[in-house]
């Protein structure tokens, strides 16, 4: 008989229900826990029964696995509960490394392992290099010039040659630079900062390129051949991948190679392919070919057809066409399509040599993998860098209503969208630099990074144009965003499209890739080994059971359950990571359980699954930055912009799945519910006006803020004459401040300061020196808000050059 009162035992059963679902207790305690609810509550001896027969079955594994877990699997396999995985998925799923996109899907993030991942920072030796080669390659040739003669400057072909920009990522015993990622990752920021053709070009050398593809797989004869002549520039590479009906589907090609023996009794192969989109093409003089391998006589002793297969192929081999060039957006960078009409080449030109064969598309996926994380980041953060400096400065200099258009609200708005989106990517930049550099191949961060940066970059540059109205779309030398916003769409659409990507590969895959059990279920059930499957299955519903509760209590908690690792003003977004990715963990096995194996192919609702998982990371990478950089209090303002942006596109993603789920009733009241308790609202505009301000004045925070970038500070360049400019109006502000203050106080008319001037020098408000200050920036501010403007002749010459 229990002696304990209903007042007592309710809420310790209760209690403990809570506790033990929040935390997430084994098997054998949740059995001992429904033991003593039922001695608690007197229970009758056939419930006892029932329950040791059940708790019996459940504990001793065997007797599971035979009643229960097989029966099970029956069903999920007849039901096809869980995804079916192609061959090309495996390979793409096996490519990477699971990195902190696991922390995510746990539900329960580890934030000291988060915050313990390296940080880089750029070495005196890299810091010369940007200094030096680097700013000297900008300085040879500005974008205008670029765009107008369609290509660079023979001397700048020949200076990137000399420096080894191709062969950044080759080793110095290759005659390479040797750069780590970071260090690759800092020439492209800077390099998009002056011209997307310049990271277009030097980008596929480096990234995804014979080059990569060779050190990693390529065997000693061929590395001690190609990569010095690569890193020297004596060969000059492409990588011909997507055909015109393999494009994001690019394991969908169709370009053939045969093995046979010829009359030398040697192996060949005899390739054809039809390709196109492929950067550096026209040019190139090595083409690397991915191709489907087919042996009908079994020359190699693998099987008649072997898969995708990468090969090394001289332009200049009979059957090669390359006589052709695409024109995209008008950005001349050299891009094209390729052709290869019965070309015969040895069979040890394939990349690794015949062990390799078949296994191409393995080694695409762990080389893009790396490739995603690198360069495009690198690459649209320099450009978000650029477009602040420029906005900012802009945003000073031009005046409407005798103010600069950076005071009034409708400004601000933009300005600090791009001064703290600009932040975080860089935060995020640094820090999957950091996991590359330390060996991670992260295909679902690579995936998260090409996506989200490109289309941040986009975002930003529209800020930009929008700011600079009639000055950004007036093309010509003095223009410096228009070009970069006509390049926008390029990076979007390469290396797969960015709604395949983010509908398809970061949520999709990286559930199979990332979840702690989902992978090893479906290998158990491809196998139909129960055993297997029965250790992940149960473990997978007691993680299912402790995700909910966690999920349901830091919700009502509003995340303050949850123990944040870092004091201070930023420990409220630790809580609410928490809370993000319990939910998140728990919405996912609730997809997976109402749309089982078809969940693929709902992409509307994998896309904001996508979405919830990228601004996580996101989030995350730029508290990391905050630490790192040694929590200093003039970062808090872009640190609570970035993070409060980060969670409404979160609280966004949520409350579409919520509004979308099969049981529309629960979902309207889940929707409802997460509406009035929202995980994230946007910044204030007063955080808002504090961001704007901060890339508008001169100093150290806008200058960390754009570190890394080329700034030509000679005044025959358009931004350097705009930050003389800048610089000359900032400080001629105080001076027309003090002429409005004489104005308002009745000393001087009531008018626009700068209308005033003489008179308040007549008067004694200001000295000659400060009036001279006053009319060198007008002169400067004048010039720089100047547009390009051409004759007749001149503008026709301009077109017929661009299409030349």
């Amino acid at each position: 008989m229990n002696i304990f009162p209903p007042a007592i035992v309710i809420p310790t059963v209760a209690l403990l229900l809570i506790i033990f679902g929040y935390i997430g207790v084994p098997l054998w305690l949740w059995s001992l826990y429904i033991a003593a609810t039922f001695w608690a509550f007197n229970a009758p001896i056939w419930m006892w029964i029932v329950f040791g027969i059940v708790a019996l079955i459940f504990n001793i594994p065997q007797l599971r696995q035979g009643l229960i877990t097989s029966a099970i699997v029956k069903n999920i396999k007849s039901q096809q509960l869980l995804p079916t995985i192609s061959d090309t998925e495996q390979a793409a799923i096996e490519a990477g490394t699971v990195w902190v996109d696991r922390e995510f899907f746990s539900g329960k993030p580890d934030f000291k392992r988060i915050n313990s991942e390296p940080y880089p920072e750029v070495t005196p030796e890299i810091q010369a290099f940007l200094d030096g080669p680097v700013a000297r390659v900008c300085s040879m040739a500005n974008d205008w010039d670029i765009h107008s003669r369609n290509d660079f400057p023979p001397e700048l072909w020949d200076y990137l040659k000399q420096e080894r920009f191709f062969g950044m990522m080759i080793p110095k015993e290759y005659d390479g630079l040797g750069f780590s990622n970071l260090a690759y990752s800092a020439v492209m920021t800077k390099l998009a900062s002056r011209s997307f053709v310049h990271t277009a070009t030097v980008g596929v050398t480096n990234s995804l390129g014979p080059a990569k593809l060779l050190l990693k797989y390529g065997t000693p004869e061929q590395k001690n051949y190609y990569l010095p002549r690569l890193a020297r520039g004596e060969e000059i590479p492409c990588f011909a991948l997507t055909e015109p009906n393999a494009g994001s589907d690019a394991a969908s090609i169709t370009s053939e190679g045969v093995v046979f023996k010829g009359e030398d009794d040697k192996l060949y192969l005899r390739l054809n392919w039809k390709k196109r989109y492929i950067t550096l093409g026209t040019i190139a003089t090595l083409l690397g070919l991915a191709f489907r391998l087919k042996d009908p006589e079994n020359l190699l002793g693998k099987g008649e057809n072997l898969g995708i297969t990468c090969a090394l192929i001289s332009t200049n081999t009979p059957g090669v066409v390359l006589s052709q060039r695409h024109d995209p957006m008008g950005v001349p960078f050299y891009n094209s399509p390729t052709e290869g009409r019965d070309v015969i080449v040895p069979v040890d030109q394939i990349i690794g040599g015949v062990e390799q064969a078949g296994r191409g598309w393995k080694m695409l996926m762990q080389c893009l993998a790396a490739g995603r994380a690198i360069g495009f980041p690198a690459t649209s953060t320099g450009i978000a860098k650029l477009v602040t400096r420029v906005t900012g400065a802009y945003a000073v200099v031009r005046k409407q209503f005798g103010l600069s258009i950076g005071r009034f609200e409708g400004i601000e708005e933009p300005l600090a969208r791009i001064g703290g989106l600009t932040y975080l990517m860089d935060a995020a930049r640094l820090y999957t630099c950091g996991a590359v550099d330390k060996g991670e191949k992260p295909s679902v961060i690579s995936a998260i990074a090409k996506y989200n940066f490109t289309e941040l970059s986009r975002k930003i540059i529209n800020d930009g144009m929008d700011i600079l109205g009639g000055a950004g779309i007036s093309l010509g030398p003095r223009n410096l965003l228009g070009n970069i916003y006509i390049a926008a769409p390029i990076p979007i659409t390469v290396e797969g499209a960015n709604i395949l990507t983010r509908t398809m590969i970061i949520f999709s895959q990286g559930t199979i890739r990332c979840h702690p059990y989902i992978y090893q279920e479906i290998e158990a059930l491809k196998h139909s080994d129960v055993k297997a499957f029965d250790a992940a299955f149960w473990h997978h519903v007691g993680w299912m059971v402790r995700n909910f509760f966690r999920a349901l209590l830091l919700n009502l908690s509003r995340g303050y359950l949850a123990i944040s690792t870092v004091s201070g003003p930023t420990a409220k977004y630790y809580r609410k990571l928490a809370w993000a990715s319990a939910t998140f963990a728990c919405l996912t096995d609730t997809a997976i359980v109402f749309f089982g194996g078809t969940l693929k192919r709902k992409e509307k609702i994998t896309g904001r699954f996508a979405d919830i998982l990228s601004w996580m990371y996101l989030g995350a990478a730029t508290l990391r930055r905050f630490e790192a950089e040694g929590r200093k209090p003039e970062d808090l303002p872009f640190v609570h912009w970035a993070m409060q942006y980060a969670f409404t596109q979160i609280q966004q993603g949520f409350e579409g799945i919520f509004s979308n789920m099969p049981v529309p009733i629960l979902g309207a009241v889940a929707s409802w519910w997460w509406r009035l308790n929202p995980v994230g609202t946007m910044p204030s505009d007063r955080l808002g006006s504090q961001i704007a301000r901060s890339i508008q004045t001169p100093g150290m925070q806008r200058d960390k803020l754009t570190e890394g970038i080329y700034i030509p500070y000679n005044v025959s360049e358009a931004l350097g004459r705009l930050e003389q400019a800048f610089l000359l109006s900032f400080n001629a502000e105080s001076i027309l401040k003090k002429i409005k203050t004489a104005s308002d106080a009745g000393k001087l008319p009531k008018e626009k300061p700068d209308r005033l001037i003489k008179k308040a020098l007549e008067i004694g408000v200001i000295s000659a020196e400060e009036v001279e200050v006053l009319l060198n920036a007008k002169l400067a501010r004048n010039n720089a808000i100047e547009v390009d403007a051409f004759t007749l002749e001149q503008y026709q010459k301009t077109r017929e050059l661009s299409q030349a």
